[in-house]
């Protein structure tokens, strides 16, 4: 077991080249969003832009997705008919999935019984397809009886794994530490067990992030951090070392906001202090 640093960053994010072009630094899609939520891929996605992504498409319902092009310029977004994500969308979402270089899953999408099979299919495609992936939020609630790959990030909060994983855990790093390894084995993929102290293991190795504070509970922070975590697997990053510094990278964002705006933190103060941290851990 070791603790998350910022050493981490830099070796992930190394000088780019003078010769760079649009698509080299990764190309993310996230599938999320439904009538009610649009915040939720909003904030995976600014939050892999802030993490360095190049390009970031949004496959939304079409009343997310059409909120969500409102927000910023830079969002790029695929509306889909309907309320929410059914199996009738996934003939436009696999050309999508094979034309990115990662996938984040699961914010905002709600847990209609037609939902979870939908991104019970997706899900079985993303890992033929051999793309990274992270899945979270309500996609989680997919994952019974699933066998991932090695790169795949969970990103769980303590009632998640508990979805995920039938174990109740407790506020305890060790036990945590333990819980987290078996089940990462187990399901064969990486699990960022969210709290106090984060957890990530990919069942061989273990690793505790230490940023972060008790002012990030409000909506939307879980969504910073997979946003970031899908955008570093977008630039072939390891799943596990993706999930390591995504911790570290939402934390640290999320102490800063912490430190001026206190109990008035929201989700939208933690991605814009993105830039921030990778501009104190990361040369130029």
């Amino acid at each position: 077991m070791h603790y998350v640093s910022a050493k981490l960053l830099k070796k992930i994010y190394k000088p780019r080249a003078k010769w760079s072009h649009k698509g080299m630094y990764g190309k993310l899609l996230v599938i999320g969003g439904s009538k009610i939520y649009s915040g939720s891929p909003t904030f995976n996605a600014i939050a892999a832009y802030r993490a360095g992504c190049d390009l970031v498409t949004i496959a939304a319902p079409k009343r997310a997705a059409d909120i969500v092009a409102k927000f910023l310029p830079d969002m790029i977004t695929i509306p889909l008919e309907g309320d929410c994500l059914t199996d009738k969308h996934i003939k436009e979402i696999t050309p999508l999935i094979d034309n990115h270089d990662a996938v984040v899953i699961g914010g905002g999408l709600g847990r209609e019984k037609k939902t979870i099979e939908a991104v019970k299919n997706i899900l079985r495609y993303i890992k033929k397809s051999g793309n990274p992936c992270v899945v979270d939020a309500d996609a989680l609630h997919a994952l019974k009886g699933f066998h991932l790959a090695k790169n795949f990030a969970l990103t769980p909060h303590s009632q998640e794994f508990f979805v995920v994983t039938g174990t109740r855990v407790r506020a305890d790093v060790y036990s945590r530490i333990n819980e987290t390894k078996k089940a990462a084995a187990k399901l064969n993929c990486v699990i960022l067990l969210k709290g106090y102290a984060d957890v990530i293991s990919d069942g061989k190795r273990v690793a505790v992030n230490r940023t972060g504070n008790p002012y990030m509970t409000k909506g939307g922070t879980g969504d910073t951090l997979a946003g970031i975590c899908g955008a570093l697997l977008a630039r072939n990053v390891d799943a596990f070392d993706a999930a390591c510094a995504s911790a570290f990278i939402n934390g640290a964002a999320g102490d800063l906001a912490a430190k001026k705006h206190i109990e008035s933190t929201l989700a939208s103060d933690v991605a814009d202090e993105i830039k921030n941290v990778l501009k104190k851990f990361v040369k130029k």
